[in-house]
């Protein structure tokens, strides 16, 4: 009975935070479309970032008032509000946006997602995150792009028109390079023979270094382990139950392994499918050894 209090009242809170901030978000956008200058525009863009800080903010106190966290955090080297960072992790829970914008808030600049079509149309946030220039990516079947040859590619164009807004305002573009939530099931059906991972998708971070890798200080690799709360990490932090959350956090440089032609260049298409595959195979490892010694 407990629990579902606390799950009613974290949840009541959580939207009534997410849909004020959204609805002021929206009025900043607003307001930015008839701004006749872009240093104007790049001002209200700094705005709305900073009402996204609000709203991490605000969830990192509810949860910690009706949670009793353990956070194990490691943040290797120096990162800075003012960069441009490329931040790729792995993916278990909606929990994980939650934390990487209440770990990440006050040390890089807010977090920009790479979101499914479909959340366009969640009341506020669908809205909110569009006007925070976030990208949405339409994903087509292989079946269907058989069929519809002239589709491939759009989301390499969509991926570069959102990047181009990002080019003037410091930004930190994220990518969860599984392209989908980790659950055992998928693991057992993976042949990628990781233990706590997927198989990493490397055509989503091509396209955003196609886009943007010159501007990007540094690749940001994150590692999120829930060790308590494998099962259900979202429904626990609502109810009250999360218990650890532990976050790894290392810089990797962007230097010439991650310079090339993804698209057209097969030896370097290799070459950086390799070195993905390495950094995954390091982070299973790191899981691994965190799930151990629990």
């Amino acid at each position: 009975m407990f629990a579902y209090l606390v799950l009613v009242l974290n949840t009541t809170l959580v939207i009534l935070n997410s849909a004020l901030c959204s609805v002021l978000i929206c009025l900043i956008a607003m307001i930015k479309m008839a701004l006749p200058t872009s240093q104007l525009k790049a001002k209200s863009t700094a705005m709305a970032n900073r009402v996204m800080w609000l709203w991490a903010t605000i969830n990192s106190g509810i949860i910690s008032v009706t949670n009793s966290i353990e956070w194990d955090i490691e943040i290797d080297g120096n990162l800075r509000k003012d960069g441009w960072y490329l931040l790729i992790s792995n993916h278990l829970s909606w929990t994980d946006i939650v934390v990487l914008c209440c770990v990440f808030k006050d040390r890089i600049p807010m977090p920009k997602f790479f979101l499914k079509q479909q959340l366009l149309y969640v009341p506020f946030i669908g809205m909110a995150c569009w006007a925070l220039d976030m990208p949405f990516m339409r994903r087509y079947s292989r079946e269907y792009l058989l069929r519809h040859p002239e589709k491939r590619g759009q989301d390499l164009a969509t991926t570069r028109r959102s990047c181009t807004k990002f080019k003037h305002t410091p930004t930190t573009v994220v990518n969860y390079v599984e392209g989908t939530r980790f659950t055992t099931q998928k693991q057992r059906k993976s042949s990628a023979g990781y233990q706590y991972l997927l198989q990493p998708k490397s055509g989503g971070i091509a396209y955003t270094l196609a886009a943007m890798g010159e501007q990007f200080d540094n690749v940001i690799d994150v590692t999120l382990a829930y060790p308590s709360n494998n099962q259900s990490p979202f429904r626990d932090l609502l109810t009250g139950r999360m218990k650890k959350i532990v976050v790894r956090s290392q810089i990797l440089p962007v230097d010439e392994t991650l310079k090339g032609d993804y698209f057209n260049d097969k030896p370097y298409k290799r070459q950086f499918q390799q070195w993905l595959g390495d950094v995954w195979q390091e982070k299973d490892q790191r899981l691994k050894d965190i799930h151990q010694s629990e």
